[in-house]
């Protein structure tokens, strides 16, 4: 391999030749051989857009000439279109400002801008911090950047898949509105309801999720850029910060504002926790969704067996035609891998000593993994299993059918304690709810079809029902 020599304020460091990073981005790469964690694409994606804000914001308030930040402009360009990828090798593990990949993008904007304005016939040298890292500190430019992403991701990825997946669910809610079984509580039996109220719970807590994220990110709006390295805004001009954002907010259609407050801003990551803990809620109730329909889809035999999962591979290795709920588990796995970085949030931010917090890479990448794993998994979920459920109408009606907690229905006209005994009586001697209330003589045949139309009982209208089973 060649290499090259770089120089910073330590002294040389030997770079390899073909690629744009400077001595900084070598130091860390050297000093920071831990783990397989590097820190993520999306993060790279952002920060091209805040420096490329800076650049324009510069340039306008006459704080950088035309000629740099054009070609900054440019090479950020270069960056968000995939064209200097591999340029961006840092480890996760690292100072907790994110200072050394601050740094490794500075390096890479400005090494790439000097060959634009080379082949321009300008000679002309761009410095990493001077010109780059302008009126910015990494205190400032990384929790900026950790705010934008995760907006972002939330906005263009998540949201888009929690709607997908709502309306697969209300689609499968609709489809089966008619069909009534045996509701469940404490994992026994219940009053009945339809196989479609039970899909609708499921589709309005992806809905109710999709309602709080979105009011979580606005929390996300407020940005530290123009803070610098401790809140005072120290080497940055007026105005920059408000002009920050309103440019950034041009560059990608989302409304961003200056933080009224910058000290805050730098040291606490509150909103962030705040929205972490948001999707923390939509993993968890991913995970009674997928639970759910694990245990409704069990056996197919010798569980439950009341809906009918897609078989989109083997199950096992030994037992052959064994079909298992595998994107139920890729589900619960998901989330609780969510739960933990969930609690990693909030440690993270505990510890914002005094004007800064350190522990920023590692909320970003937990961050930007969570976002990346819920949006893939709802969408696999959705595709691979929501879709192709089918309820299996036989043992949906035998296990209603079955059912002791149907003599509910009973306890208006008769009471609770006869209720129990008629049910008491059905088990003892082997007899149907039906045999068994009218043996008592204080239930006629009448009033047991009055009262225990299992349709009537889930709140269907008698006239209403179109399944064999109400």
């Amino acid at each position: 391999m060649e290499y090259r020599m770089e120089k910073d304020s330590m002294g040389e460091v030997k770079v390899p030749a073909q690629k744009l990073w400077g001595a900084q981005t070598q130091r860390s790469l050297e000093n920071f051989r831990i783990g397989t964690e590097k820190i993520p694409v999306e993060m790279v994606t952002v920060f091209a857009y805040l420096k490329k804000t800076a650049a324009l914001v510069n340039k306008k308030l006459n704080h950088l000439d035309e000629a740099r930040a054009e070609a900054i402009i440019q090479a950020c360009d270069d960056i968000l279109a995939g064209k200097l990828d591999g340029n961006f090798p840092l480890a996760v593990w690292m100072t907790g400002s994110g200072t050394q990949f601050n740094m490794n993008v500075n390096e890479v904007v400005a090494r790439r801008a000097m060959e634009i304005l080379a082949g321009k016939g300008m000679p002309v040298s761009v410095h990493p911090n001077d010109h780059v890292n302008r009126s910015q500190s990494s205190n400032d430019i990384f929790p900026t950047a950790l705010y934008v992403a995760g907006l972002l991701l939330i906005r263009n990825d998540l949201m888009p898949a929690m709607r997908d997946l709502y309306d697969k669910l209300s689609a499968k809610a609709e489809e089966y509105r008619y069909i009534v079984k045996i509701g469940r509580t404490h994992l026994q039996d219940a009053t009945p309801l339809t196989l479609g109220q039970e899909f609708s719970g499921w589709a309005r807590m992806i809905q109710r999720n999709e309602e709080m994220i979105g009011c979580g990110i606005d929390y996300l709006r407020d940005l530290a850029a123009g803070g610098t390295a401790v809140g005072t805004g120290i080497n940055c001009p007026e105005g920059y910060d408000v002009l920050f954002a309103e440019t950034l907010s041009e560059l990608t259609g989302e409304a961003f504002h200056t933080a009224p407050n910058k000290f805050q801003s730098l040291t606490s990551k509150d909103e962030i926790v705040v929205v972490h803990g948001m999707l923390k809620a939509l993993a968890c109730d991913l995970m009674k969704i997928a639970n759910d329909i694990r245990w409704l889809s069990s056996g197919p035999r010798c569980g439950i067996g009341e809906l009918i999962i897609p078989a989109n591979e083997p199950g096992s290795s030994i037992m052959p035609s064994k079909v298992n709920p595998t994107q139920c588990e890729a589900v619960t796995m998901v989330a609780v891998q969510v739960m933990g970085n969930d609690t990693t949030m909030g440690v993270a931010a505990s510890q914002g000593n005094f004007e800064l917090n350190v522990f920023m890479p590692v909320m970003a990448y937990n961050m930007v993994q969570t976002v990346r794993l819920l949006t893939d998994v709802m969408n696999s979920f959705g595709t691979h299993c929501i879709a192709g459920i089918t309820p299996n109408y036989e043992q949906i009606d035998k296990n209603l059918r079955r059912s002791l907690i149907l003599v509910t229905g009973l306890v208006p006209l008769i009471g609770y304690d006869k209720a129990c005994i008629i049910a008491g009586k059905a088990v003892s001697e082997g007899v149907t709810l039906r045999e068994a209330a009218v043996a008592t003589g204080w239930v006629t045949e009448e009033d047991y079809d009055n009262c225990m139309d299992p349709a009537a009982l889930a709140g269907l209208v008698r006239h209403e029902s179109r399944h064999g089973n109400s």
